[in-house]
Formats: structure tokens, sequence, C-alpha cells
């Protein structure tokens, strides 16, 4: 598989997390924590699935203590740690920071082996995504930082910092399978299930409409779209996995645009340019770099 290729398959998580905003919409009122429990158990039976035809993938759940760690931290951490800064910071300024994690993976990955250290280009591509991001909140209204909401920003802020961490934190494990991400999303589901039990009170899908969303979740963004992502971060660019990253919060806006749950902004069209011509710059320096290594190979 080559750098590029890889890289194609990583940006199809984030089409499918650009789905999450509309698939929870339309999930009606299910408690984060539950639903986290159905979704991450239908996205780890997604990739069990596939053991039938594939016995030996099962072999991938035999690994070592530190990599269901990394595995199981990254996937319920960053969940549990989000659920908690809604519920203790306002939305849209939880939502901001949270999404720091592209740019520090651009960051984080400039200490990785053999990737070159931190190029300009990616960094530029970052921030104008970052911008991006930033553009589209404040369109959506002033944000407005308070003391007393200083634990969900930091919950927020450790949002950022865990999922950049176990993105970059899988290259280094870019030996074990992508199979083992079952594994990780079934873990994630039963203290998924322990949280909701403890915190929250069940409240089951409605209609059909709303049990298909759960289930769409399930198979997409809460389910293959962290198959795609590992398989990206271990083989693909991983800078320009993260500056691409930026454009999940925009197309998820037009998402729920085009579906009749938001409406079309100003700020919603400059977020689009500016992300689009971040994901240009960083893409001049990933050509580049990919045609290097492979005419290296």
């Amino acid at each position: 598989m080559t750098i590029r290729s890889a890289t194609l398959i990583g940006s199809g998580a984030i089409l499918l997390w650009s789905l999450l905003a509309l698939f929870t919409a339309a999930s009606g009122a299910v408690p984060p924590f539950q639903l986290a429990a159905m979704t991450f158990l239908v996205g780890g039976l997604l990739g069990c699935a596939s053991w039938i035809a594939r016995p030996s993938g099962l072999a991938a759940l035999r690994q070592p203590l530190p990599i269901w760690a990394l595995g199981i931290v990254g996937l319920f951490g960053y969940h549990a740690l989000y659920f908690a800064a809604l519920r203790l910071a306002p939305p849209a300024e939880a939502g901001l920071i949270s999404y720091l994690w592209p740019l520090l993976i651009v960051l984080f990955s400039a200490l990785l082996p053999g990737e070159g250290g931190l190029r300009a280009a990616h960094l530029a591509g970052a921030l104008l995504g970052l911008a991006g991001v930033v553009t589209l909140f404040l369109g959506r209204g002033s944000l407005s930082f308070e003391a007393a909401a200083l634990p969900g920003y930091a919950a927020a802020l450790a949002c950022a910092f865990l999922w950049s961490g176990y993105s970059v934190l899988s290259r280094r494990v870019g030996a074990v399978p992508t199979d083992a991400v079952a594994g990780f999303c079934l873990a994630t589901a039963a203290l998924s299930l322990v949280c909701h039990l403890a915190f929250e009170r069940t409240v089951w899908p409605q209609d059909p409409a709303q049990w298909a969303a759960v289930a769409a979740l399930g198979l997409g963004p809460v389910g293959a779209a962290f198959y795609l992502w590992d398989i990206g971060v271990k083989r693909g660019d991983i800078r320009l996995l993260g500056v691409g990253s930026y454009a999940a919060p925009v197309l998820s806006t037009l998402i729920l645009v085009a579906a009749g749950y938001a409406p079309a902004t100003w700020s919603l069209a400059l977020a689009c340019g500016l992300i689009v011509a971040g994901a240009l710059v960083a893409t001049r320096a990933g050509n580049a770099r990919d045609a290097a290594v492979e005419s290296g190979s």
C-alpha cells in the first residue's frame, strides 16, 4: 500500500465523521454514554464480522497490555472527556477547544522517526484549518470563556491531547493489525455501558428512523471510521490527515444545512475557503514527501 492510497483511506474516516452530527441529531434523546455503548458495540461487531471470512483476524486481539491501554484510552477516554466537557462548559467553546487535535497531530507527528521534522507547509495548512474552524464557531454565536467553566475547558483540552496522542502513537505501533480496533471498540462499548448505568437514565430510540440513525452511527462514524483512520495514521501521511481533519466540522455543518437542521451562513462559506486553502498548502508538502519516500523505496 502506498502512502498516497493509505492517506486516501484515512480521509474516508474524516468524511464519515462529518456525518456524526446528522446521525446523532436523528437518533433522538438517547443519552451520550448509552449512545456510545450502542454504537461502539455495532462498530466492534462490524470488525468482528470480517473474521467469518478471515478467521486469522481474531489473532489480532492477542496484543500486549500497553497496546490495549492505548486503544481503550484513545477511544473511550476521548469520548468520556468530551461528554464531560459538554456538561461542564458551553458546547461551542468546548467543541472549539477539543478541535485543537488536528493541529496537535501536525505538531506531535514531527517527533516521529523518519518524518523529517516539522514542515512549514503542514503547519501553515493546519493553522489555516484552525482559523476556518474558529470562523465556523464564531458564526454560530459569540464565544465567551468563563472562569466557572474551567473544568469543562480542561476536559476539552484533554480531549485534544488524548486523540492526537492516540493517533500519533498508533503510528509508532504500526505493526499492530487494524483488526485490533474491533477489540478496542467492544471494550469502549462495555465501559460506556458501565458509565451509562452509573450516571444516566435509559432512553431508547422512539421509532424506526431513530433506530436506523443509531445503526448508521455504529456502522459509519463510530465504526468503519476508526478502522479507516487506523490505516491512515499508520501508513499514510499523518500530517496531511491532521490538516484534512479540519474539514469534518465544516462538512458536518454543510450536511446539517442540506438536511434542514441548520441555516447557511457567511461564516460557513468563509470557513470552507480557509480549510480548502489549508488543505491545498499541506497537500503540496505531502505530495513532495510521498514522491521522495516512494522513489527512495
